[in-house]
C-alpha cells in the first residue's frame, strides 16, 4: 500500500486538487497533515469524503518540514510500504511527476525517489540566494559520491520513500529532508531522480521576498547540517537559520537532530 503525506498550513484553495491527486495514484491512504491550519482545510477534506483520507490535525503549527514525519508515523502504523510526501500548495500539473515516484516506489526501485526540479530551467550562477541554494545542494552530493543527483534533494518538489528508508533513519530527519537523504545514502539505501519537473510547474504560492529568503536559508543550513553528518563532525548551520528555529520536534517528543549527534559508522 502506498501512502501519499501532504502537509498543510493554510492551503485550502489547493488542498483538495492535491488531495484528489494522491487518490487519483491508486494510493490506500492519503494523510493531510493540517499543520496550524485556520481556513478551511478540515471542511474541504470532509468535502472530498473518501474514507482513504485520514487527517492529522495540530492546532499548532509543526514547522517546516516537521508534518512529514507525522504523516510518515501514521503511514508506517497504517501498513504504508511507501510514502509520497507532496506539499498541499502545489498546484502546477504535477501528477506525471507523482506517477513516476509511486511507479518507483511500487517496483521497488529505489528507497528514495527524487524530483529535479532544476529541469530545463537556467542554472542560478550570479550571486544571489538562488545560487548560494543550488550550489548547498550540489555539494552535498558530491559529498555523498552521488554527483548524478545534481542538486536534487529532498526539500524541492514530490518526493517518494520507501517503508525501508523510514526504519532506518533516524525520525527526526525526516524533519530535516537533506539530512534524512545523508542518513539513508550513507546507510546503503538506494535513491535516484525518478522525476524531472522544472520549479515553474510545481505551480507553488508565491510568498514574497521575505519567504524565499527564509527558505533559502533553512536549505542551506540543513545542506551544512548533512554535510557534518558526512564529514564526522558536530552539527553547524554556520549561521544560516532560516525557519529551522519553528520546527517542532517537540511536539511529536522528538529532540532535533543537532541535539541527538549525527555521526554514523558505515
Amino acid at each position: 500500500m502506498l501512502a501519499v503525506v501532504i502537509p498543510a498550513r493554510n492551503e485550502a484553495a489547493r488542498l483538495e486538487l492535491v488531495i484528489r491527486q494522491g487518490l487519483r495514484l491508486g494510493a490506500g491512504l492519503v494523510i493531510p497533515v493540517l499543520n496550524g491550519c485556520d481556513d478551511m482545510s478540515g471542511e474541504i477534506i470532509r468535502r472530498v469524503g473518501d474514507k482513504r483520507v485520514r487527517p492529522l490535525t495540530f492546532k499548532e503549527p509543526l514547522g517546516y518540514d516537521v508534518p512529514r514525519i507525522a504523516g510518515a508515523r501514521l503511514a508506517l502504523e497504517l501498513g504504508a510500504l511507501g510514502v509520497i510526501f507532496v506539499d498541499a500548495d502545489l498546484g502546477g500539473p504535477i501528477f506525471g511527476a507523482l506517477l513516476a515516484l509511486a511507479d518507483q516506489l511500487r517496483h521497488g526501485e529505489q528507497d528514495l525517489a527524487l524530483c529535479d526540479c532544476y529541469a530545463g530551467t537556467p542554472v542560478p550562477f550570479r550571486k544571489s540566494a538562488a545560487a548560494d541554494v543550488y550550489q548547498a545542494r550540489l555539494r552535498l552530493n558530491r559529498m555523498l559520491k552521488r554527483s548524478d543527483l545534481g542538486p536534487a534533494i529532498p526539500s524541492h518538489g514530490p518526493t517518494g520513500v520507501s517503508r525501508r528508508l523510514l526504519e532506518q533513519v533516524p525520525e527526526a530527519s525526516i524533519g530535516v529532508p537533506p539530512l534524512m537523504q545523508a542518513h539513508a545514502i550513507r546507510t546503503g539505501l538506494s535513491a535516484g531522480i525518478a522525476a524531472h519537473i522544472p520549479h515553474s510547474e510545481l505551480g507553488s504560492v508565491k510568498r514574497g521576498r521575505e519567504h524565499g529568503i527564509n527558505i533559502a536559508e533553512t536549505i542551506i543550513g540543513d545542506c551544512l547540517e548533512a554535510i557534518c553528518l558526512v564529514e564526522g563532525r558536530p552539527s553547524d548551520r554556520a549561521g544560516h537559520i532560516g525557519y529551522h528555529h519553528q520546527r517542532r520536534f517537540d511536539t511529536l517528543s522528538l529532540v532535533p537532530p543537532a541535539q541527538s549527534g549525527h555521526t554514523v559508522s558505515v
